[in-house]
């Protein structure tokens, strides 16, 4: 199950969010989302846990803690939606 966490404190990194969730069960990946142009984290991040039953127990019993003096929000991460194309205005004639 892949569990969607926010309002993380930007000093958590992937080590510790693997941490927050390895005591409910085997952690597949935890991953904090990184801002591309600042490298610095977004608050938010996506944990991968094999087994349904112990993801829905760390969903239970995190969503509401506080970490590093946050109250973070941990739910099931839905899949990304298709976003419709955007217009383009590329045929280079300016006005």
């Amino acid at each position: 199950m892949n569990i969607y966490i926010s309002n993380l404190s930007f000093a958590v990194i992937d080590e510790d969010l693997r941490s927050y969730f390895a005591e409910y069960g085997e952690v597949s990946s935890a991953k904090v989302i990184m801002d591309k142009f600042t490298n610095r984290s977004k608050g938010f991040g996506f944990v991968e846990m094999a087994d349904d039953a112990a993801a829905k127990k760390a969903i239970e019993e995190l969503d509401g803690a506080t970490v590093d003096g946050r109250t973070i929000k941990v739910m099931e991460a839905r899949p990304k939606e298709d976003k419709p194309a955007r217009p383009s205005y590329s045929n280079n004639n300016r006005w």
